[in-house]
């Protein structure tokens, strides 16, 4: 896709104040030669200044799966790599930073199943959150079993013949 082409389909996606800014700022620049990264550059200067822009690079050098679902995990490293560029433009370094920040439990998992790509990583990711969540599910089914097994069942004896006097 060319250029040109690119900008017109972002900044008919633009929405609320973003589309009222856009409104303004074509005026100011030469939509015929307007290249992709101009506009990234005027988009970004816009809405992420430069101190924003370090701090979501700090976020993301640092970013750690933890607590949070393979699914958000993932949305905030692929809008962190829009920021750091060196990782997000060599396959290998993003295969790596993504595997690093992944939880060791899930990490195992996709380790062993080798992905080749960052794509492949993250549907092994998906899988092997799966997987350990169907195993605490069973786990804790078993355990209910167990707890219902071990208590004594009570056992429903009628009135003896001496009640009541």
């Amino acid at each position: 896709m060319r250029d040109g082409d690119r900008v017109r389909c972002i900044t008919y996606m633009l929405m609320d104040n973003a589309s009222l800014w856009w409104e303004g700022a074509a005026h100011g620049v030469d939509l015929a030669t307007l290249t992709w990264n101009q506009f990234k550059d005027i988009f970004y200067n816009k809405y992420f200044p430069a101190d924003v822009r370090g701090r979501l690079t700090r976020e993301f050098m640092i970013l750690c799966h933890g607590d949070l679902s393979v699914a958000d995990f993932i949305m905030r490293f692929d809008r962190g790599c829009n920021f750091v560029l060196h990782i997000a433009r060599d396959a290998t370094e993003k295969l790596r930073h993504f595997m690093n920040g992944l939880r060791l439990t899930i990490r195992r998992n996709v380790i062993l199943m080798r992905p080749a790509t960052y794509d492949a990583a993250t549907a092994c990711a998906f899988l092997a959150e799966k997987a350990l969540r169907d195993i605490d599910v069973e786990m804790q089914r078993k355990r209910h079993q167990a707890q219902q097994s071990s208590q004594p069942q009570k056992k429903f004896i009628g009135p003896t013949r001496n009640q009541g006097q």
